[in-house]
This record gives structure tokens, sequence and C-alpha cells, in this order.
């Protein structure tokens, strides 16, 4: 996901919505959803207005991935799923019902579905197929495979699971028509977001291999499954490469949200193990094309190799106006070290941010704040209004600073500052019944010390990690980082077993469904869920409920304020930062629609390769080699 800045005013968001989603329309065939008001394309939606609608296709692009692959079935925990496969979504290989607006927040547009529709009491949604989609193999997307996706994907998928917890079945009403069945009323996202269900081929699934062996949705896979997008796998070296093929006579080619788009006749994916190994295939050529940069040192002193002081290497910064992830330390509770929130919050006062900034990031990052940021929806201030009704029924439950402090992270501003936050901290530790004892922070009663292991994968996480540890050393607290290879490291990840990790999880413009996956109890003990910090809290579930089942958006930007307070004073993570650009530097082969969309920054799907620079590139380079 790219990061980025929204701000959006609820009044004229409640006017929006007043308009589009009105008990008038409920009931009636929708194309275009949208759960912050009408799409600016409107029903006469012919192409996104950034695209180049005559973009030629044809050419390769390059990309090197790090770590290694060993599936093509990215539903499910087990396996690492190869590059162009996701978790959530159709990745290059499955279309979804609808695809999700690359341009507008909280936007979806027709895919396989042509249109739905929806109660006013939003108890269940419908939605009708394009009877143009079809399968690589030629055989029609059914409502069968529909129904059966969502069967298999609610059941296996930790993410579907939790998003469509509320989805209790799926039956078809007639060829072309599914509706999905609700166990409660109100929650008004629901409808839309059953548009990002990805449909796979039951037929397939449910069929033999090459050896008469019959497959299974639930395990990994390296057989290429049959799929339905705009790319199929050609071809793949096991844990090292993965080829795409665009399909020719795609069904969907012709569709608004594909036109000018899907451009790369090929999509090559080389794995390797080590980042600087995949810096020197970039500076080099023919392996990596676009480098999404996200180390402030790399941006701000590596690039002034030849390529790109020849301008063969074009280095862009993109701004980006979506809402900013929460980057932070994930600090474990399902780990008792973790279980006081006296402790965590005494782990937040010794990461110096304004020093980092300064001396290792060149001032590129803002401090996060909230796991809102960038939003209306972030908290701000004391409480009041209709957020404050909402946390006043947990009150005694809840931190009482919450209440008359407004949330605010230690500032390393002046020389005091360091001496003026550990002392802080200590004191915190000692409230919670740790002490320092010959340099170390041990347990009052017990002795054990205080201590804790940072699990990362990658250099940049070192380069995060190490002035905290160094702070924390300083209050005795016995902290280290251990770097893992990139498998062991989600397998690890998502069977929560480590102390702390770095952790990133992004938000949208209409919080809903997902914060279940994010913050809930039974999403706690649920392997490859995204609660990483192992949060168990009612007042959090309550509060997640809230925001789902929000009667309007005033109503879910009070209860998202609240959610964000309750959060960040439990001191569940130790917040990082944010920049609000997109970086990228690539090879000067590509065709470029000068507008891009400012929501997530740069489209590279509707980017296309230029023959005569892909050429020129090839042989000044390959010369050079």
């Amino acid at each position: 996901m790219t990061v980025g800045r929204t701000v959006l005013k609820s009044a004229l968001i409640a006017a929006a919505l007043a308009g589009s989603l009105q008990a008038g329309f409920a009931d009636e065939w929708r194309t275009t959803s949208s759960l912050i008001g009408d799409s600016k394309y409107g029903d006469n939606f012919q192409h996104y207005d950034y695209v180049n609608p005559d973009a030629p296709k044809g050419g390769t692009y390059n990309s090197v991935v790090l770590g290694t692959f060993d599936s093509f079935n990215p539903y499910i925990v087990q396996g690492s799923p190869a590059a162009g496969l996701v978790g959530f979504g159709g990745g290059l290989l499955y279309d979804t019902l609808m695809e999700q607006s690359t341009d507008e927040g909280s936007t979806s547009h027709p895919l396989i579905a042509d249109a739905y529709k929806y109660p006013a009491d939003y108890s269940s949604a419908t939605y009708r197929l394009d009877p143009r989609a079809r399968w690589h193999d030629g055989q029609p997307i059914t409502t069968d495979d529909v129904i059966w996706s969502f069967q298999v994907l609610k059941a296996n998928s930790p993410q579907y699971s939790r998003y469509f917890e509320n989805v209790t079945d799926a039956v078809a009403i007639s060829d072309r028509e599914v509706e999905f069945h609700f166990n409660q009323k109100g929650n008004r996202e629901l409808p839309k977001i059953i548009g990002d269900l990805a449909v796979l081929p039951k037929h397939w699934w449910e069929g033999t291999d090459a050896n008469g062996k019959k497959r299974d949705v639930t395990r990994p896979t390296l057989e290429p499954p049959l799929g339905s997008a705009a790319y199929k796998i050609a071809s793949f070296k096991p844990g090292s490469e993965i080829v795409w093929q665009r399909v020719p006579d795609y069904w969907a080619a012709k569709l608004p949200v594909k036109i000018g788009r899907e451009n790369f006749d090929t999509q090559r994916f080389t794995y390797i193990l080590d980042d600087n190994a995949a810096w020197q295939a970039f500076t080099k050529g023919g392996l990596d094309d676009i480098k999404p940069e996200n180390s402030s040192k790399r941006w701000k002193t590596f690039y002034n190799f030849p390529a790109i002081q020849a301008g063969d290497v074009i280095k862009q910064e993109f701004k980006t106006t979506s809402p900013e992830p929460m980057q932070a330390f994930m600090l474990n509770q399902r780990r008792p070290l973790f279980g006081d929130r006296l402790v965590r919050e005494g782990l937040t006062y010794p990461f110096d941010f304004e020093t980092m900034n300064r001396t290792l990031f060149y001032g590129f990052n803002t401090r996060t704040q909230s796991y809102f940021q960038g939003t209306e929806l972030a908290s701000s201030g004391l409480p009041q209004g209709k957020e404050l009704e909402i946390l006043e029924k947990y009150r005694d439950k809840l931190p009482p600073e919450l209440f008359t402090q407004e949330f605010k992270l230690p500032v390393y501003d002046t020389p005091q500052a360091e001496r003026k936050y550990l002392k802080q901290a200590v004191e915190l530790f000692a409230k919670a019944g740790w002490v320092i004892k010959g340099g170390k922070m041990v347990n009052a009663k017990t002795g054990a010390p205080f201590k804790f292991e940072i699990l990362g994968w990658n250099d940049t996480d070192q380069v995060i990690a190490s002035p905290w540890i160094a702070n924390l050393r300083k209050i005795g607290v016995d902290a280290t980082l251990r770097i893992i290879d990139q498998t062991q490291y989600v397998n690890r990840v998502n069977n929560f077993d480590y102390d702390v990790i770095i952790g990133q999880l992004g938000q949208s413009e209409s919080p809903g469904n997902e914060q279940r996956d994010f913050w809930s109890s039974k999403a706690a003990d649920k392997p490859g869920s995204r609660n990483y910090a192992g949060i168990k809290d009612p007042v959090v579930d309550a509060l997640v409920d809230r925001i789902i089942f929000a009667t309007d958006r005033d109503d879910l930007v009070a209860a998202t304020h609240a959610l964000d307070r309750v959060l960040l004073w439990n001191f569940y993570v130790v917040p990082q930062y944010y920049r609000a650009v997109l970086w990228l530097a690539y090879w000067n082969k590509f065709g470029i629609p000068e507008k891009q969309p400012t929501y997530s920054g740069a489209d590279q799907s509707s980017w296309w390769i230029d023959p005569a620079k892909e050429k020129a590139l090839a042989a000044k380079y390959k010369s050079s080699n």
C-alpha cells in the first residue's frame, strides 16, 4: 500500500452520503459504489481520467523481490505466496466482483459484477454478474464460482474470515445474481465490501492435476492455478523467479477500470535474498525497472550511480493523499512482559524520533500521532460531543488521562529531553514493579530482567531499531534485534512467535469490518490475523462494533475518534513515522501519463513500455556490462 494523507470535511461527506446511500436509493441496481460520497466519474464512467486510453501494449516489466516463495495459493496461512499473488483481493491472477478505485478512497467500480443492490436495512446484498466474465480456459464465471469462493475464503483466509464475519451465506437467485445474507442489520459498509471478494474457479480447484491427484484449496501448491484476470503464470523457477504473461483475449480489457492499464506483455519477478544485492541489481539494469524507495539515506545519498548521471534512471517524488499507515513497534501482549499498560507507556518514552529524523532520515519523516493519521478520523485535543458520549460508557475501564489530557508523544527537542523522558520511563517501570539494580531493569519481586527481542528481516529494521535499543539500555532494558530470512519471518509473524516486530497497519477513509482483524479479541488468537499486538480488550471490541454499525458518517467519525484514542492511551504500540510521498526511481524505458492518481501517488499499471527507449537502454547497458 502506498502512503499518503487526505483531510475530508464531515459536513461535505455527510451531504454526499445523503445523496448516495439514503434509503430511497436502496434496492436499486447501482454500478459504482462509494462509502464517502458519489464517485467523481458518475454513471457515465468511461475510463480513469489520468490514463492514456490508447496506451500501447507490449514489452517486459522486470522487478526484483526480496526473499523467496513456495506457493501459488495466497489465501491460506501456510506457505509464502509468489509475487503477483495477494492474500486479499485478486492480484495479477484473479478478478474480484468489483475493483477498488485507484484514485478515490472507499470507492469501487464494476468488474466481474456489473451492478449490485441492497435493501434499506442493509441486511443483504445482491451482486449481478457480467455475462462476459470468463476464466482463462474460456468457461464462464458463474454464480457457483462466486458462492464457492465465498465459502472457501471465509473458511480459510484469515483476512476474509474477519472481513465477512457478519455474512452468513451466499445463494444464487438467478443465473447471474448472487445474494449475500448478513446476520445483523445496519452494517452500512458490508454491501459495498462484498465487492472485494476474489472469485476462484471452482471447477479447477475441485479437479485433478496432471498426475491425477485431487487439488486442495486449503494447501500450498506450485501448480499454476487457472485465473481470470489480465495475467497468467507463464513460467517459474521455484523460489527464485516467476514470469507472468498478459492474456491477449482478457475478457475485461475494455471495461472502464482496465482501459489504458495493464499494458506490459510480460512481468518478470526475480527473487534476491539480500537487500544490498537487490540494490546493485537495480543500479546495473535489466533485473529491476522500477524501485519504490523506502530508505531516506539511500534516497538522499545513493542515487548518484552512472545511469542516474546519464539520465537513464529517473528519480521522482509523487505526492499522495491517501491515509497514512500506523508504522510502529508492535508489542506482543501474548507475552506477559507487555501485559502492563504502564510498562508499554514506559517503552514509548525512549524512542527519540527527532534525533533519528535529523541524523538518519534527513528530515523527510513526520511522527505518527494517530492510527488514522492524515484523515478526519484521527482523534485530537480532548474528547467532546458524540465521541465523549461514546467513551463515557466505558469511563471506569479506561485510563483516566484519556478524558483530561491531550495525547502527545515525547518530543526530543532540547538537549535535556533525553534525561527528562528516560526518567519518566524509569518512573513508569517502577510503578509497574520494576527497578534498576546493577544497571539492569529487573522485576522487584523475582529479580528477572526485563529482556525482549525485536524480530526483523531486513537492513531497514536494524536502522529503525538500533537507536531505540540504545536508549532502552540506558534504563537497563535489555532489548536486542534478531534478523532472520523473510520466509521464517512471515511464518513467525503469522503464528505470533515474537516479542516485538516493526509492523504497519493501513487504514481507509471509511473504516469498518477490517478493524476486527486489527484489534478484536477473536483475531488475537487467529493465526495470520493482523492483530499483531495481541489486543484482547472488551472496550476495543465494543468500539470496533460501534464503527462497523455506525448509523451515518458523523457517527462513524465519532466512533473512530473514540477507538483511536483508546488504542493510543493503552500504548499497544510505539508509533514511528510516515512520509506523505511515494518515492520511485525507474529506468527510462516507460511511457507515463502526465497525470497520476494523487490518492495512491502513482499507478504503475497505467505506464507502458516505450520500445525505442527499451531498445536503446538494452544496447547501451549490454555493451557497457
